[in-house]
């Protein structure tokens, strides 16, 4: 019986390890493809909104108030346990987009706000901050599986990485489908950011807008995107 199991094993690890490789290569295809994934209609999209502190939280604001708000919604804000404030921001802004008072409830349910476990503090060392990352990743992958967002918006901070990764990996394992795009920040001119140049280089985020024309030149994959601020 032992040995049954065993050969059952050695015959299916093969086939279950080339399924997956199959399935990552789809998937990187699809990655560089996002409008193969996204729904032609105008049906509501659950948009995951990644929010960092300092500026990162007014360019995703102002990122997001060019969106069709119907088309995008309910939209899910997201920004690290320590981070009050971004949490703050949007809620502001999205009660800001209704006038009147009946409304109010209406613009909540809409918008979710939700904090993750940051991955690394400022200032915190490199070596302590793969524990924190590895549990940060854990916990977003729970949240993307509750979720389960198709359009994932980030411009830096650290915590769009474990999402951005659990989010892949979901996809790799077909429970799930987000499409990516990443806004590197206006404040990057001459590189890309620690986060950027992650996504960059693993190409994970379906498509990568910089806002710098020389950025683009130094990373042609990036699209110019012009000035969003």
């Amino acid at each position: 019986m032992g040995l049954d199991v065993s050969m059952a094993v050695c015959y299916a690890l093969p086939v279950l390890v080339s399924l997956l490789v199959v399935r990552f290569a789809y998937v990187k295809y699809c990655s560089g493809h996002p409008h193969l994934k996204l729904p032609a209609s105008a049906a509501g999209m659950r948009c995951l909104i990644v929010l960092g502190s300092g500026g990162h939280t007014a360019e995703m604001v102002n990122v997001v108030s060019t969106l069709q708000k119907d088309r995008y919604t309910p939209r899910y804000y997201v920004a690290a346990l320590t981070d009050n404030m971004s949490l703050q921001k949007a809620r502001v802004y999205e009660l800001s987009l209704v006038q009147r008072e009946v409304d109010k409830e209406k613009a909540i349910e809409n918008a979710q706000f939700v904090q993750i476990y940051r991955s690394r503090e400022v200032g915190q060392s490199y070596f302590t901050s793969i524990a924190t990352t590895l549990l940060a990743t854990l916990h977003t992958m729970w949240i993307i599986i509750r979720i389960r967002p198709q359009v994932i918006l980030c411009n830096g901070p650290g915590t769009c990485i474990p999402l951005c990764v659990s989010s892949f990996v979901l996809k790799v394992l077909g429970l799930g489908w987000s499409s990516i795009f990443y806004i590197e920040s206006i404040a990057r001119v001459k590189k890309l950011s620690l986060s950027g140049l992650m996504l960059y280089k693993l190409r994970i985020a379906d498509q990568f807008f910089v806002q710098w024309p020389q950025l683009q030149k130094k990373y042609p994959r990036a699209c110019y995107a012009g000035r969003l601020m």
